[in-house]
């Protein structure tokens, strides 16, 4: 029964170092700084397939049902037609989405390439400069 007691006491003092290092601010929580700020001139997402054929369903919807105002129904419809189109149906909204994909990709190729522009020739001048170094 002795040997019960002297586990309590440490598992106690465990739980008074933690208490003390919460109120301390050492916590993981206290570390985090928050979100990354969003680049505005970063490339939007291009839209799936579905999102593709959503906007052509969201007006022809609209005009057919001008009443409809909630976002939730109009949504619903757009699933169930989606999911009864045949493949051949979705063909054309695939092709568009895979086209604006390609376009995406090209945008990102040129952002990544213009943000690591500055960064990577200042790393070559560095290199040179100590290659010269090295040589003299």
């Amino acid at each position: 029964m002795v040997s019960g007691f002297v586990g309590f006491g440490v598992a106690g003092s465990e739980m008074k170092s933690r208490a003390a290092r919460s109120t301390t601010g050492e916590s993981r929580l206290a570390v985090r700084k928050g979100k990354a700020e969003k680049d505005p001139n970063k490339p939007k997402r291009p839209p799936s397939a579905f999102f593709v054929f959503m906007e052509e369903f969201r007006k022809d919807y609209k005009e057919k049902h001008p009443n409809v105002k909630q976002v939730s129904v109009i949504g619903k419809a757009g699933g169930e037609k989606w999911k009864s189109l045949s493949e051949s149906e979705k063909a054309p909204y695939v092709s568009k989405a895979e086209k604006l994909k390609v376009e995406y990709t090209k945008k990102m190729d040129a952002y990544n390439n213009k943000s690591e522009g500055p960064t990577a020739s200042g790393d070559s001048d560095k290199s040179k400069s100590e290659v010269e170094e090295g040589d003299e």
